[in-house]
């Protein structure tokens, strides 16, 4: 290392990394989403299946990524990656579309999500369910404007608590409950269709959501050749263990229509169910933490690409402002503020699914960047070292992450198109942004 370069510390471990990715994923999702994708699902079987393709196409891709990481171990994740494979263009469109829609709408559906479940527990009218929504954002962005070591400590504390209430419900849904797991048919409770099974799994992929994050701290991870891949994947499995075994318990705990009926109060009356009034609060305070700490996992991550960009000259000069506590404020509280805008003119389903949608487009981008770097390892005769990761059964888990991403885009195009056309309309965005900023800088 050059004397006086100024480079990111490589003091994470595989542990660490493990940690970051369960932290990250396990939030909301796995219990504000149990409604909408069996009713989308239209079966406690298709529904409990879409939760575990969900998982396979999630750790397909999580295994592809960390083949294009090991090779290319820096920070900035998929930004990165997509500069260095397809250009700066779709790098930049590619960072534009995580600051400018994807962090902001996933900060608000999570926000919201908390809010829905915080209103519940508190017995305070939907209503104030937006004011609470932005409440909360201030509070996190406001904790994040301080010492990076705070907001660092309570993301550990919440990490640790958060598998509480899901190894509580899915021992009590084994165990305790009395509904059939498999085989019920859901009934038109509301006026979403059931039966489209392409849906289903894209309202899993905003639970299993996350897992990318840690490509953003390559720079920061030991031997990230070796440690990114290995926390990814166990982190992954864990994840997918998780989250079949809390829908089993969930569908073995209550009737598939009253699952649908019930909404977001899904997790509270199972844990009032499940352990009475008391437990159930416990219960229901475990969740609310997991969920607060996704948030605050969000709130540390994404901000920090916004200022890198504004590092680069590619966004406005503002966002790259730090306070005395050396956080980047400008880019923390802009994100908040878009969040809060997104919280009031939309909903947490409809935001999740968009934030989903327009990730996967670059997710699967890079799952096909893998078959690029291959063909230029033999174009130009050379051999991965023993220390690089090579994604296993290639080229079948590409094609699996690649066909996945496939599958749920065209069913999202088909069963969404006025969503999927506001997506691109975002994504377009950025195209005069980028040439006004590549004039600027020249």
């Amino acid at each position: 290392m050059e004397a006086g370069k100024n480079e990111l510390r490589r003091s994470m471990g595989v542990w660490t990394g493990i940690s970051v990715v369960i932290g990250t994923v396990i939030g909301s999702g796995i219990f504000f989403k149990q409604g909408q994708v069996l009713e989308t699902a239209g079966s406690t079987t298709a529904g409990l299946t879409a939760w575990l393709v969900g998982g396979v196409i999630t750790l397909a891709g999580g295994l592809t990524v960390s083949e294009v990481g090991s090779r290319i171990p820096e920070t900035g994740g998929i930004y990165i990656y997509m500069k260095k494979l397809y250009g700066e263009f779709v790098g930049f469109l590619t960072g534009w579309t995580q600051v400018a829609i994807y962090a902001p709408a996933i900060i608000a559906s999570v926000a919201a999500y908390f809010s829905q479940l915080f209103a519940n527990f508190f017995g305070i009218p939907m209503e104030w369910v937006p004011l609470i929504g932005i409440i909360t954002v201030i509070l996190i962005t406001a904790m994040n404007s301080l010492d990076n070591r705070i907001a660092g400590a309570f993301q550990v504390a919440t990490t640790s608590i958060k598998l509480i209430p899901i190894v509580a419900l899915v021992i009590f849904g084994i165990f305790f409950g009395k509904a059939d797991a498999l085989g019920q048919t859901v009934a038109h409770v509301t006026s979403t269709a059931s039966g489209n099974f392409g849906l289903a799994i894209l309202a899993t992929l905003f639970a299993y959501d996350g897992w990318a994050t840690l490509a953003n701290l390559g720079g920061e991870i030991k031997n990230p050749s070796k440690n990114l891949p290995r926390a990814i994947i166990f982190g992954l499995l864990i994840v997918i263990l998780a989250y079949v075994g809390v829908t089993y318990g969930i569908y073995q705990a209550l009737p598939a229509n009253q699952i649908v009926a019930l909404g977001s109060e899904v997790p509270y009356t199972v844990a009032k169910q499940a352990f009475g009034q008391v437990g159930g609060k416990l219960i229901a305070i475990g969740i609310l933490v997991s969920m607060i700490g996704t948030l605050n996992g969000k709130m540390l991550a994404f901000p920090r690409m916004v200022y890198a960009m504004a590092e680069e000259g590619v966004l406005p000069r503002y966002l790259k402002r730090i306070n005395q506590a050396k956080e980047p404020i400008a880019a923390l509280w802009t994100t908040a503020g878009l969040a809060m805008v997104l919280i009031i003119l939309s909903g947490a389903d409809w935001l999740s699914d968009m934030a989903v949608f327009v990730i996967w487009l670059f997710y699967a981008a890079t799952f096909c960047g893998i078959f690029i770097l291959r063909a230029k390892d033999r174009k130009q005769g050379i051999t991965l070292d023993a220390n690089t990761f090579k994604v296993p059964l290639y080229p079948i888990v590409p094609l699996v992450a690649i066909g996945g991403a496939l599958f749920v885009l065209i069913n999202t195009l088909i069963a969404s198109f006025s969503m999927v056309l506001i997506s691109f309309v975002f994504v377009a965005l950025g195209i005069p942004v980028y040439y006004y900023y590549q004039f600027n800088n020249k």
